[in-house]
């Protein structure tokens, strides 16, 4: 048996824990390694799957981290709350309230909007007990957020953005750039500046958290 030059780029990328670049080419953005990325896999068809199996149901947190393009999902809320409003969509954007509660303190879905979870932040930590932005403890590169409530709502008039916020961005993997989704709202004693200078940001696909570990999670 001859083998070809795919099927050895395929063996050397399984050997390596790569993901191959056959398989990349029709999956979402990731850096994960082949083990971390076949689990992660899983994970998202589960959840896929408990949607196909009960269609009807609203789901309590929808882990946005596992979703194939995040944006349609967003979107979606904004298109739910602009009919009932009558709200054009290009003048609606999505607000943020970080919650105190983990995935499973969350017992019904959110009346409007949803609860998400799995964002991760770089460059910074969130402070439960102020509920807002604070600097990252020594050797913490990552810190996994709390549920966090979607809805929308419409845009504030140019130069009009809210005092006592900073405005996140939010990608899927850590290469950031292409892979920005939207901006979250999240609260900060400290002036905006100081976290854009820190290049803080939201992450959807971080190799070294695990997203299960809210079940386990210190509060403080």
């Amino acid at each position: 048996m001859t083998i070809s030059e795919q099927m050895e780029q395929l063996m050397d990328a399984i050997a390596l824990d790569r993901v191959p670049a056959s398989w990349s080419k029709l999956a979402y953005p990731s850096r994960r390694g082949l083990a971390s990325w076949l689990d992660n896999l899983l994970k998202r068809i589960e959840q896929l799957n408990a949607w196909k199996d009960d269609p009807v149901a609203v789901p309590k947190v929808t882990y946005i981290s596992r979703l194939f393009n995040p944006q349609s999902f967003l979107t979606a809320i904004k298109q739910v709350v602009g009919r009932k409003q009558k709200w054009e969509l290009n003048k609606v954007m999505i607000a943020t309230d970080v919650t105190k509660k983990n995935v499973d303190e969350i017992d019904q879905p959110a009346r409007d909007g949803s609860y998400i979870f799995g964002l991760v932040l770089e460059g910074a930590r969130w402070d439960a007990a102020t509920g807002q932005l604070d600097e990252s403890r020594p050797k913490e590169m990552f810190y996994l957020m709390p549920v966090i409530y979607c809805k929308a709502v419409l845009q504030p008039q140019e130069g009009k953005e809210e005092k006592g916020y900073y405005y996140c961005p939010a990608y899927v993997t850590e290469e950031r750039g292409k892979t920005y989704v939207f901006t979250a709202q999240l609260k900060t004693k400290h002036h905006p500046r100081k976290w854009i200078l820190a290049g803080v940001a939201l992450l959807m696909d971080v190799e070294s958290v695990n997203e299960d570990a809210h079940k386990k999670k210190d509060k403080q």
